[in-house]
C-alpha cells in the first residue's frame, strides 16, 4: 500500500487472478492457445466446431458415438419457438444485431421447463440448447435485416452449414462452410476475457445460465472486445488503396490513434489465432472478389508497417479481429453480423466456464477504494445556492 495510505488499484483487473481453471490457456508470451489442453493449431487443422463444443463442455475429446449423439442434440435444438421469431422479426431492422440478439437470448428461458433443476447435468443440458439456438438466432437475425424470413434448419448440415443456409436461404459452398467452421473453433474460447468474466459475475449471483449469458453478449458488444473486426475492416474500407495503408498508420500513429485489431492485453506476440486466419485468408485469394483481394492487401501493408513500427519493440502484434474481416467479407457476411457471429461461437466458452465456476462459487465483490470528501453537511433545498 502506497504512503498516502490508498491500495494498489489494478485498474481492469490487470494481473488479478479470478478462478482456477481447466478450459483454456492462453500462454501470452509464447503466443499459444490451448482448449483442455490441445492446441488451437492442432484442433483447428483437424476438428469441427461440433467436436470443439464437445470437448469445452465435457472436458475431453468425444468418440464416435459421444459426437454422434452430440450432435443430435445440437440438431434437435436448432428450430426457434415462433415467440422467439416474433422478437428477432420486431427489432432486426430497428436496432443493432447484438441487441436483438440479447433479447431473444432472454427468451428463450420461457421454455426451459425445468429451470428449477440446477445441477450440473441440467446446465449442460442448457449449453447444448443455447450452443445451438445461439446460431440459429444469429443466422435469424441476418436473415431478417436482408428482408427475408425464418428459415426451417436443415438437418442434414453442419452446424456451419445449417447457420449460414438458415441465414442466406440456400445452401453454402463447402469453402464458405469450411471458413465458417474454423471461424468458430477460434473464436470458441479464450480464458477470461470481458465477456466471460462478465457472465461469471451474473452467475456467481446464482443467477441462471441465460441470464448468465445475455450479460456476456452485453460485453461482447463494445468495439474493444467483440466488435473489434467490424472496427478493423471499416478502418480497411477507410484506406480504401492499398497504396493509401502506409500514409493513413502513419497519420494514425503520429496523432496517437488505436489502430483496430492490433495489440492484446494478453498476447505479447503474434496471436495465433490470426497467424491461422492469415494463412487462410492467403489460400483463398486467387479465386477471391477483387474486393477481398484488396482488404487482403491492405491487411498485409498494414500487418507489416504495425509490426516494423511497435512489434517487436512494443510487444503490439495483429490480434484475431484484424484478419477476421476479410474472412467474413469473402464469406458474403454484412458487416454488423461479425460480433453476432462471434457470439455464437464464444457461446460454448461462456456456458463451460459458467458451470465449472459453479462447481465452487462465490459471489464476486471486488472492492472500490473511495476518494472522495465525507462528512458533508446536508443543506436543505430551498437554502441551498
Amino acid at each position: 500500500m502506497p504512503d498516502n495510505g490508498a491500495p494498489v488499484i489494478n485498474y481492469g483487473l490487470v494481473g488479478v487472478y479470478i478462478a482456477d481453471s481447466k478450459i483454456c490457456k492462453v500462454d501470452g508470451t509464447a503466443g499459444r492457445l490451448y482448449y483442455r489442453g490441445y492446441s488451437i493449431d492442432l484442433l483447428a487443422k483437424n476438428s469441427s466446431y461440433e467436436e470443439v463444443c464437445y470437448l469445452i463442455l465435457y472436458g475431453h475429446l468425444p468418440t464416435n458415438e459421444e459426437l454422434d449423439s452430440f450432435k443430435k442434440k445440437l440438431i434437435d435444438a436448432r428450430p426457434l419457438p415462433d415467440m422467439v421469431i416474433d422478437v428477432i422479426e420486431e427489432f432486426a431492422k430497428k436496432q443493432d444485431p447484438m441487441d436483438t440478439l440479447r433479447s431473444a437470448v432472454s427468451a428463450l428461458s420461457a421454455y426451459d421447463n425445468k429451470m428449477d433443476d440446477r445441477t450440473e447435468s441440467a446446465n449442460l443440458d442448457r449449453g447444448v440448447n443455447l450452443i445451438s439456438k445461439m446460431a440459429s438466432i444469429v443466422a435469424t437475425i441476418g436473415r431478417y435485416r436482408r428482408g427475408g424470413g425464418y428459415v426451417q434448419p436443415d438437418s442434414s448440415l453442419s452446424h456451419a452449414e445449417n447457420l449460414l443456409y438458415m441465414m442466406n436461404g440456400t445452401k453454402p459452398s463447402q469453402k464458405d462452410a469450411k471458413l465458417l467452421d474454423l471461424m468458430l473453433i477460434l473464436h470458441a474460447e479464450h480464458s477470461s476475457n470481458a465477456s466471460t468474466f462478465s457472465t461469471l459475475v451474473a452467475g456467481s449471483t446464482l443467477a441462471d445460465l441465460y441470464s448468465a449469458v445475455t450479460s456476456g453478449i452485453a460485453a461482447l458488444k463494445g468495439p474493444l472486445h467483440g466488435g473489434a473486426d467490424e472496427a478493423a475492416l471499416k478502418m480497411m474500407k477507410t484506406i480504401g488503396d492499398p497504396d493509401n495503408t502506409e500514409t493513413y498508420i502513419d497519420e494514425a500513429l503520429k496523432g496517437k490513434n488505436k489502430i483496430m485489431g492490433f495489440g492484446h492485453r494478453v498476447y505479447k506476440t503474434y496471436d495465433p489465432r490470426a497467424m491461422i486466419i492469415k494463412n487462410d485468408l492467403m489460400s483463398l485469394q486467387e479465386n477471391e472478389s477483387q474486393e477481398v483481394k484488396t482488404l487482403t492487401a491492405i491487411a498485409l501493408r498494414a500487418e507489416k508497417m504495425m509490426i516494423d513500427r511497435l512489434g517487436k519493440t512494443h510487444g503490439i502484434w495483429p490480434n484475431i479481429d484484424f484478419f477476421a474481416g476479410p474472412i467474413y467479407v469473402s464469406m458474403g457476411m454484412s458487416i454488423e453480423m461479425f460480433t453476432p457471429i462471434f457470439a455464437a461461437s464464444r457461446i460454448v466458452g461462456w456456458c463451460a466456464h459458467m458451470i465449472e465456476y459453479w462447481k465452487d462459487n462465490r459471489i464476486f465483490r471486488p472492492l472500490e477504494y473511495y476518494s472522495g470528501p465525507l462528512d458533508l453537511q446536508y443543506v436543505p433545498v430551498g437554502e441551498r445556492k
